[in-house]
C-alpha cells in the first residue's frame, strides 16, 4: 500500500523535533568566542525574527554586556539559555553536560488535561493498540484515541485494527492533549485515513540568506490516500497549548480537511523546523530554521493553531472534562 506523503515529510522524518545536528568546530571555552558564534549562527539562520519582532543585536547587546572573561561554565549557560529564550521558542535549546535550556511555551496558557478525570469519569479500561491507547464511549456510539507523543511510531496494522474497531462508531475522538510532538511523518500517516483526495495542506520555507526575511521558495506538501481501511465519519481533535511541533504540524493540517473538527485551546506553535550544531566549547544548540505557512499564504503555526471550538478544563470540578465533553456533544448532535 502506497503512502503518498511529499518529499517534505521525507525530509521532516530527517529533522524530527527531537534531532540535533552537530558540526564539529576549534575547541575553546573562551565565553566571548562562545557567545558570538552563538549569536552569529541564530542572526544568519533563524527564522523567526522578523515574525516575532526580535531586535535581535538589541538581545546581542545587552547579553554581551553580561560576560567576563573569568566566568564559569555555569554562568555563561545561564547567559546564552536567557539570551536564546527572548526567541519564545520551544525548538531553541541549549545542550551542555550539566544543563538543557527550553522555553516552556506549555506555560503560557492553562493545564487542560487530567488523565485521572477520564480514567475516574470516562473510561474505566483501554485498550492498547501500537503507539494508541483507545476505548468506546457513550454506549459504544464513540471511539477515543489517545495519542500520546509523535515520537511513537505509527504502523499501519495498529490503524487497520483501530479503524475497523470503530467503523460503526458515529465519530470519533483523536486526543492529542500534551503531546509534545515527534516525528512529523507519522502525520501523514495519521490522516491519509481520513482523506478522500491528495489534499496541499500548506508550504515549507526555509531560511537561505543574510537577511532576515531572506527565505527559499514554497515546498509544497501534501496529505495522500490510504488504499486500505478508512475512516470517513466527524473526527474531534483534541489539542491544548502543550500540543507543540508535529503536533501543532498535524493540528495546522487538519484545518484542511472538512470531517475533522479541532476542539480545546490554541496549540504551543512549533511551526519551524529545527537545525543546529556544536559551540567551539561543544555544547550544542538547535533553533528554528523554516516557517509553515497555510495554502492561502498566512503565517500563524509558531503562535500556535486555535481550535475550532475554544473550551478550557474546569479544575474545579475534576468530575468532567469539558473538552472531552464538547467534543462528545458535537460528534452526538451532527
Amino acid at each position: 500500500m502506497k503512502h503518498n506523503i511529499s518529499l517534505l515529510f521525507l525530509v521532516l522524518t530527517l529533522v524530527s523535533c527531537e534531532k540535533i545536528f552537530f558540526e564539529a568546530d576549534r575547541a575553546t571555552n573562551d565565553p566571548f568566542i562562545n557567545f558570538e558564534y552563538l549569536w552569529t549562527e541564530v542572526d544568519e539562520k533563524y527564522s523567526y525574527h522578523e515574525y516575532k519582532g526580535v531586535d535581535w543585536d538589541a538581545i546581542g547587546e545587552k547579553y554581551k554586556s553580561m560576560l567576563y572573561p573569568t566566568m564559569s561554565e555555569d554562568s555563561l549557560f545561564a547567559v546564552l539559555a536567557t539570551m536564546l529564550k527572548e526567541l519564545r521558542d520551544d525548538h531553541v535549546n541549549l545542550v551542555s553536560p550539566f544543563n538543557i535550556s527550553s522555553y516552556e511555551v506549555f506555560l503560557t496558557g492553562p493545564d487542560n488535561y487530567n488523565a485521572r478525570t477520564i480514567r475516574d469519569n470516562y473510561i474505566k479500561d483501554f485498550r492498547v493498540t501500537g503507539a494508541f491507547n483507545h476505548a468506546f464511549i457513550k454506549n459504544e456510539k464513540i471511539g477515543y484515541i489517545k495519542y500520546d507523543s509523535f515520537s511513537e511510531d505509527v504502523d499501519k496494522e495498529s490503524l487497520n485494527y483501530i479503524l475497523s474497531f470503530y467503523k460503526d462508531t458515529e465519530g470519533l475522538i483523536i486526543d492529542l492533549r500534551t503531546n509534545g510532538g515527534g516525528n512529523p511523518a507519522n502525520i501523514a500517516k495519521i490522516l491519509e485515513r481520513f482523506s478522500n483526495e491528495k489534499t496541499l495542506v500548506g508550504y515549507n520555507i526555509t531560511r537561505n540568506g543574510p537577511g532576515h526575511n531572506d527565505f527559499g521558495p514554497r515546498e509544497p506538501f501534501y496529505i495522500g490516500v490510504y488504499d486500505g481501511v478508512r475512516y470517513h465519519k466527524p473526527i474531534m481533535v483534541l489539542i491544548d497549548r502543550s500540543c507543540y511541533s508535529a503536533c501543532t504540524f498535524f493540528a495546522f493540517a487538519c484545518k484542511s480537511f472538512p470531517s475533522i473538527t479541532l476542539v480545546g485551546d490554541t496549540t504551543g506553535g512549533g511551526g519551524g523546523l529545527p537545525n543546529g550544531g556544536q559551540l567551539p566549547n561543544s555544547w550544542t544548540y538547535r533553533f528554528s530554521v523554516s516557517q509553515l505557512i497555510d495554502v492561502d499564504g498566512n503565517n500563524y503555526a509558531e503562535g500556535g493553531v486555535a481550535p475550532d471550538i475554544q473550551v478550557n478544563f474546569d479544575w474545579s470540578d475534576l468530575s468532567r472534562d469539558e473538552i472531552l465533553d464538547k467534543a462528545i456533544d458535537t460528534i452526538l448532535k451532527d
